[in-house]
């Protein structure tokens, strides 16, 4: 099954990030004391929550942002973006005290990356209850992740649970999930980092993330995804786990893949599809993500993804 124009709009509100990436390209990644002649510098929209946003809106769904900027150039950029992919921004907050927060992203020839956060706006962001109470009318899911104050994402879990919205929860980068998060929490989305973090268990492959899966889900989340980079995905909920194999692709950047994957992927459950099916999605997303440089440059509209080839078909585990 795939999202057609005869589906209805669903609505995501995102709580997260927005940042601007400094994207540098670089031969390898520098030694310690090592002076590198790099390729290039590019400033690039980004953040968690940005991305993953802009993944949502690129693949249909009307999204209602919710985040905090400084009152600067990349701040105004950061907003100028979001409208330009219809996404609703009244909820973007401005900080005159602090600057708009900055990711350097160090990307090498073979297509890793290595990124140093810095928060600035992001830590000041406020969640005012009755104003996330109106966002979250209609809408399909609230979706978070952990580049925002922990103690805003409770509250935002708490507000999302009194009007009967799911949550999305990607919990990254990661952190210990506070006990009260996992009965509030409908769909996990986590790395194999993370999910060996939070379920304790080691990942190396797709029978161990399966396993990681089971332990976290355990914990109250209805469906848990675990992605694996070049070694696909695991899905797992009340039907059991399978594996998702990934599509082999020539990575230029996989900055923001995994905010592709989980745009595509919640768009593609807020529209009713199968969990395996939204899991496809996302696969195929990720893959036309990672063929290109930059953030939220490289995410993939909904008709390109509805083009590109279909991966290899799942595996039960």
């Amino acid at each position: 099954m795939q999202l057609t124009s005869s589906d209805p709009t669903p609505c995501i509100v995102v709580l997260g990030s927005l940042n601007m990436d400094l994207l540098v390209r670089v031969p390898h990644a520098p030694a310690a004391g090592e002076t590198l002649q790099g390729h290039s510098i590019d400033h690039v929209p980004g953040g968690k929550g940005g991305n993953q946003a802009v993944g949502c809106a690129r693949q249909g769904a009307h999204v209602r942002m919710l985040g905090c900027v400084g009152d600067d150039a990349h701040g105004r950029t950061l907003r100028e973006t979001l409208g330009r992919d219809g996404i609703d921004t009244a909820g973007v907050q401005t900080d005159a005290q602090e600057p708009t927060g900055v990711a350097l992203v160090m990307v090498d020839d073979s297509a890793q990356n290595r990124i140093v956060v810095i928060a600035g706006a992001n830590a000041g962001v406020k969640v005012d209850d009755a104003a996330l109470a109106h966002a979250l009318h209609g809408a399909a899911f609230l979706l978070v992740q952990f580049e925002t104050p922990m103690w805003q994402v409770a509250r935002a879990l708490d507000v999302a649970a009194q009007v009967g919205c799911p949550v999305l929860l990607n919990p990254s980068p990661v952190a210990d999930v506070p006990a009260a998060f996992w009965s509030q929490v409908d769909t996990l989305v986590v790395n194999e980092v993370e999910a060996e973090a939070l379920g304790g268990l080691p990942v190396g492959g797709p029978a161990e993330a399966a396993a990681a899966a089971r332990a976290l889900r355990a914990r109250g989340p209805a469906r848990v995804v675990v992605t694996l980079g070049a070694r696909g995905v695991v899905a797992a909920d009340a039907q059991g786990c399978r594996h998702h194999p990934a599509r082999r692709v020539e990575a230029v950047d996989t900055t923001a893949a995994g905010d592709t994957f989980l745009g595509a992927f919640a768009v593609a459950l807020a529209g009713a599809q199968p969990i395996d099916e939204a899991v496809q999605l996302g696969i195929r997303a990720a893959a036309l993500c990672v063929a290109r440089p930059g953030a939220q440059p490289s995410i993939p509209s909904r008709d390109e993804v509805l083009r590109s080839p279909l991966p290899p078909d799942w595996i039960a585990l």
